[in-house]
C-alpha cells in the first residue's frame, strides 16, 4: 500500500498537480509491482518561506536514514 506524499512550493495549476500524480501512480506500479487501486498520493503546497522549518528540517535533516534521495541544495547556506 504505497502512499506518496508530494510537498513542493505553491504555483503549479491542477493540470500540472494531476499529471505528476499519473506518472508517479504509474511508476510506483511498475517499480513496486503493486497494483493502481493500493496506491494513494497526496500533494501539500508549501510557501518557500516556510520551506525550512516546515520540510527541510523535519523531513529531510531528521529523516536522512530514510531518503533513498538527497537534495543538492541546503536552505541554510551551510
Amino acid at each position: 500500500m504505497p502512499h506518496v506524499i508530494i510537498k513542493m512550493y505553491p504555483g503549479r495549476t491542477e493540470a500540472q498537480k494531476q499529471n505528476l500524480c499519473d506518472r508517479i501512480v504509474k511508476d510506483v506500479m511498475e517499480a513496486a509491482d503493486c497494483g493502481v487501486n493500493t496506491i494513494s498520493v497526496g500533494i501539500e503546497e508549501i510557501p518557500k518561506e516556510d520551506w525550512a522549518e516546515t520540510v527541510y528540517k523535519p523531513d529531510i535533516l531528521a529523516r536522512k536514514d530514510t531518503l533513498y534521495k538527497l537534495p543538492g541544495y541546503n536552505p541554510f547556506g551551510d
